[in-house]
This record gives C-alpha cells, structure tokens and sequence, in this order.
C-alpha cells in the first residue's frame, strides 16, 4: 500500500494532498465496527475532514455529520445527507434560522443562547442539546484543551440550569486520545452531570477519539459506551474528524531551491504557514517518506515553506542521497487538519486536491488558481 504514492507521482501536481481511498475506507470500516458492537452513532466532524469528493464513501459508513456553523451545515446538508448535528460556540441570529432548517440536532454553548434560539430549533423540529464543560480534560497542549481554564466552549457545572427543551447533552474533552483518557472524562461528566442525564434521550460524546491509531482499544471503547447505554438508556453519538482522516493521504511537494546559511536549507513550494499549519500551532514534525531526523542519514537538510514568513520551516531531516531542485517529496498523514485549515497568506497558491481511488486511478478534483485568492480579498 506504501509504495502506491509512488506508482503515480510523476502525475501528481505540486504541491497537492491526495487522499488514498482504500486507507480512508478502511478507516471507516473500523468505525462502522465500533458502530455495530457499541450501538452508538458515529459522525463525521468536518472541522478535520471535509473533502466532500469522497462522501460518497463516507455515507456508506458513518451516520451523517458535525457541523460548526451555517456554511459546513450546509456541506453536510448538501453532500453528506444523514444526520446534521450544528454546535457553535455562538448562533447569529441572522444565520440561526437556516441552520435550523438544515439541521437535525443543534448543540447550544450557552444556557441565554438556549432560551434566545430554542423555539426556532423547536419550530424545525430539532432536537435540543446543551454543551457543558465536565472540567476533566487529557488534551496535550492548552491550545487544543476545550476543557482548560477560562475556557468559553460548554456550560460549567456551577453555571448549568436545566431547561425542559433540552433533550441531549454534549461534551468534548479530548484530542488524540485515548479510550482509557474517555474514561477519565466520562467519570467527570457523570459526577458533575450525571443527575441529568436521565432526563435526556441521547448524549454525545464529541471528538477527540483517536479509534484508528494503532494501538487505540477498541474493545474498551465499545464496553464504555455499552455500560454508558445500559446506565442510562440514551443514544450515543462520537464526532471524530481526525480518526477519520488518520493516515489516508499524503502531500507532495518539490524542492524548488537549495540555499546555503551554516546548514543546507530546502525551500518547498509547501509551506507549514499555510498548508500545514498545526506544524507550527502544535508544534509538531511531520513524517516525510524515506527521511530520518537529522544526522542519523549522510544529508541533511532544513525543510523551509515558500511564505515570507521567518520561521516558517517545516523541520530538519536527513536523507541517503542530496536532495535535488525539482524533486518531489512525499509528507506523510496530511488529510485531516490541513487543507481545512489552509490559507493563501502571501498569496501562495492552495495545494491541489487528489484521491488515489482503490483500482489505481489517480483523480484530481480540484486545482486553484489566482482567482481563488483574488476572490477572497477585494
């Protein structure tokens, strides 16, 4: 499976993700398991993955999806089908009403937005979820921990009032973790809340939850979730994004120019400011195929983006052979939380976007242009 990048990479454009269907279905299979033998409902959280050319694929599998707003409801709405669950951290009031209409749960952040929306919701006949804050998180860094101090997503326990149109309630206190970390959140949530969930029909146990790594277990998973159902006789849902996306794709870059500054630097017609920004975000180093951290191979070079941005550099690695201008490189596990976030700072181009499809065929489904970075400005 490795080594099919390589089969069509002299047909790939760069830079450009391209997602490989058999990974993703895979992917999703697995989660379809963990749906069969809990009960619960898994959707898809487009905030990690939105390549909405494969939801074909997706729909065969997974129960609908999570949105954040009016425009990824309406993606859901359009491309998806299935459920449609809307959370955001605060309705407009100019857009609440659409959503609603698009959309067959919607999650409020607040017990006023509850009150201001909660007729509208009714009128859709949407069903009515808060989002509280069990103040237990294994997040591994503040920036990703929705459960941190002074957090703004979900209702603290000391803040919580119940209101009769509420029919679920929701949590997300994780990222990439674990099930044993579940467990740990779970327990928060049902001394902190645990009296009122009995009044609910479901519960939702957000995103988070890294089923497809190697090594994740499974089999807890699904036990948590049976003795959840059991305690308290509602439905379950999971909203990963990143599980999901996990390991189906790459992105391939090229060297455009070698420079010389006490170390050997790379300059990619990539970049980590804005094609992989959680390089810098999280901070984190990518995987690139056929490299090693630096020094353990006879090369190395410093992999830097093509923005003007100073520290935007992607990381160190050594390699068997010097590297070439105009040599294709691959950057391992980039569907999930890139091209959703990607920007054109600079006014660098988009990379494309691709899928590998499981008989060999390479399909590119979307190239940019100049236009879509004229358009987004004015």
């Amino acid at each position: 499976m490795a080594n099919r990048i390589e089969e069509v990479l002299d047909r790939i454009p760069s830079p450009c993700y391209v997602c490989e269907e058999a990974l993703l279905e895979k992917n999703l299979q697995l989660l379809h398991y963990v749906q069969q033998k809990s009960g619960a409902k898994i959707i898809l959280a487009l905030k990690g993955f939105a390549m909405w050319s494969t939801f074909d694929l997706v729909r065969r599998y997974l129960k609908g999806a999570t949105a954040s707003g009016l425009w990824e409801a309406k993606l859901a709405f359009e491309e998806l089908g299935g459920e449609v669950h809307t959370y955001s951290p605060a309705f407009k009031t100019d857009e609440f009403e659409l959503i609603a209409k698009m959309s067959d749960h919607i999650v409020f952040n607040s017990i006023h937005q509850l009150k201001q929306f909660k007729q509208i919701a009714k009128e859709h006949n949407c069903s009515i979820g808060l989002r509280v804050n069990p103040e237990y998180s294994a997040a591994p860094v503040d920036l990703y921990n929705p459960c941190g101090t002074y957090s703004r997503l979900g209702v603290v326990r000391s803040e919580f009032e119940w209101d009769e149109a509420i029919e679920g309630l929701h949590f997300h206190a994780l990222c990439e973790e674990s099930a044993e970390s579940l467990a740990g959140v779970l327990k928060a949530f049902e001394e902190k809340f645990g009296e009122f969930i009995p009044r609910c029909t479901w519960v939702n146990f957000g995103g988070g939850h890294h089923i497809t790594k190697e090594g994740y277990d499974i089999e807890l998973l699904i036990e948590l979730i049976k003795n959840f159902k059991k305690r308290y006789d509602v439905e379950v849902y999971l909203e990963p994004g990143e599980a999901v996306g996990w390991q189906t794709g790459v992105l391939v870059a090229t060297v455009v120019d070698i420079v010389h500054n006490g170390m050997d630097i790379a300059i990619l017609d990539t970049s980590a400011e804005t094609h992989m920004p959680d390089i810098l975000a999280m901070p984190y180093r990518p995987e690139v195929r056929g490299a090693a951290e630096p020094g353990k191979k006879p090369y190395t070079y410093r992999l830097g983006g093509n923005s003007c941005l100073a520290g935007d550099i992607i990381g160190d690695y050594s390699f068997d052979e010097p590297l070439k201008r105009g040599q294709k490189l691959i950057f391992e596990d980039m569907i999930h939380y890139t091209f959703v976030k990607n920007t054109t700072f600079n006014g660098i181009r988009l990379p494309s976007l691709a899928i590998l499809r499981k008989n060999g065929e390479l399909e590119i489904v979307k190239k940019f242009d100049y236009c879509d970075y004229k358009h987004r400005l004015s």
